[in-house]
């Protein structure tokens, strides 16, 4: 039976996950688990990269210690940070989490060099703060000695890989979300980087999704224990791991990959880089197969994340489940957000129950004061949100969306799914949940010649998953709560 070993983490935690075809469906057993978290050093978020690397060495203990063979390994992860590296292949300094705020401002100093339109012209990447671009150009901006003296670049999936085999490059789906990848040339945007006074030498070979890299690097001494398995660049970023396992039979279908961001839109052959997709900031990121995401992001779980959290250092703690549950007991169509990844409001991290209040009093509306209202203004406005993009999807599609998949953690969430389904009058597929890991180990498969196509992929994960369907129950309430929501984002800033 083939077996595959998939790492996939995410802004909150990492696993590592066992895949097996057999029967004609693919089966997952956990191998390990850890947490992935931020760490505050002096005015400065880090990620705690060596700690996420001791969870992949301790993952693929525990498969040495289960003595079943492996055919391949693959690892995602979330995309737009990164790693520079020197001469020697050595950490400069440690990778900063892209909720840091080193790119404040920085958008608009990028801006006044090289034209917000230019750059979507040459990247059909959205404008987000956290993007790739800002956060190197704020290295610039600082002359950071690791800009300096770096002499490679890797994204964080890359870097971890890298790690695994000893072989330095970027992974394509990774390469597009760092806005200074161009899909048209199929290369980076060198001169675009110089005239920002990026260094272009460190940029590395970029691959396609689905490349062997090479066996597991035996050379070092903290991997001698490993036998040279195979590990294959699956498609590193989370979300386009996700996206390969969206179960779809339609070609008109809309994704929602749902978890700490919530991902927002369609598959499409080649870049859709349009005045209309710019007016609306859709992004064109690389998906398996040739293909690309158009999509938006939406800030997802994290807004509830946050909450959770603000109320756990007062000693509240919630399950999720308990968090749903509080949602949906509080009366409907109060107050509402933007959920937009800009949002000075939301973005960044602190007292997220006291930020939703401070919003809605800025816009003149109730103030949601209890629990159950902060979660209801959240989960509706999520559903108001996905309604507006998917409408501004089909007016750069020139084309009509039939039915929407839910995928990843935020599947499992039956209020918020059907939620969707009202707001936006359309059903909702709702699962996979473990979508990532399911598309890593696709990609897996048909880099390892056990599948031959995405389609063959698709029609496996719809074979092996627990898929439910939510038809559209309420939709009247929700198109004056629409109204609304679209009244309140006009007041703002997009």
């Amino acid at each position: 039976m083939p077996r595959f070993l998939a790492f996939d983490i995410g802004t909150s935690a990492g696993r590592a996950i066992l895949g097996t075809l057999r029967e004609g469906k693919l089966t997952l057993d956990l191998v390990h688990r850890f947490p992935n978290r931020a760490v505050p050093v002096r005015g400065t978020l880090y990620w705690d990269i060596l700690y996420l690397w001791h969870g992949i060495l301790e993952g693929l203990q525990n498969w040495i210690q289960s003595d079943l063979p492996l055919d391949s390994i693959g690892l995602d992860t979330w995309a737009v940070d990164f790693a520079l590296l020197d001469e020697g292949g050595k950490l400069l300094d440690n990778p900063v989490h892209n909720r840091d705020t080193r790119t404040d401002g920085m958008m608009e100093r990028v801006f006044q060099i090289v034209p917000r339109e230019e750059i979507y012209a040459r990247t059909g990447i959205q404008f987000m703060q956290i993007n790739t671009l800002y956060q190197l150009y704020a290295l610039v901006v600082a002359d950071a000695p690791a800009l300096r003296h770096a002499a490679t670049f890797l994204t964080i999936a890359d870097l971890l890989n890298y790690w695994l085999t000893g072989r330095q490059v970027v992974e394509f789906t990774s390469a597009t979300c760092t806005q200074f990848y161009d899909p048209n040339a199929g290369d980076w945007t060198y001169d675009l980087l110089r005239r920002l006074g990026i260094p272009t030498h460190i940029l590395p070979q970029v691959v396609p999704p689905g490349t062997i890299l090479g066996p597991l690097d035996a050379q070092p001494e903290d991997m001698s224990a490993f036998p040279a398995v195979p590990v294959i660049a699956v498609a590193t970023h989370d979300t386009a791991s996700a996206v390969a396992a969206v179960p779809a039979e339609t070609d008109r279908f809309a994704y929602i990959s749902s978890g700490t961001w919530s991902l927002v839109g369609t598959e499409v052959q080649s870049p859709v880089i349009t005045p209309e997709s710019l007016k609306y900031n859709f992004t064109n990121e690389g998906g398996i197969g040739g293909t690309f995401r158009l999509l938006k992001n939406v800030l997802g779980m994290w807004l509830v994340q946050a909450c959770q959290d603000r109320w756990a250092i007062s000693g509240e703690r919630f399950t999720d489940r308990d968090l749903v549950e509080i949602a949906a007991a509080a009366p409907p169509f109060g107050p509402l957000i933007d959920p937009q990844p800009n949002s000075p409001f939301f973005r960044t991290v602190g007292d997220m129950p006291a930020r939703i209040r401070e919003f809605c009093a800025r816009t003149g509306q109730n103030v949601p004061n209890d629990k159950g209202a902060i979660l209801r203004c959240i989960f509706e406005s999520l559903a108001l949100k996905y309604r507006q993009v998917l409408e501004q999807l089909e007016e750069v599609l020139g084309h009509s969306i039939e039915v929407i998949h839910i995928v990843g953690g935020g599947s499992l969430n039956e209020l918020l799914c059907q939620m969707t389904a009202d707001a936006t009058n359309r059903p909702v597929i709702a699962g996979p949940a473990e979508a990532a890991t399911l598309g890593n180990l696709a990609v897996q498969a048909i880099a390892t010649g056990h599948l031959n196509s995405r389609e063959e992929a698709r029609a496996l994960i719809r074979r092996s998953s627990a898929l439910k369907r939510y038809d559209p129950i309420a939709a009247q309430g929700w198109d004056y709560a629409y109204q609304r929501f679209k009244d309140i984002v006009s007041l703002l800033p997009a």
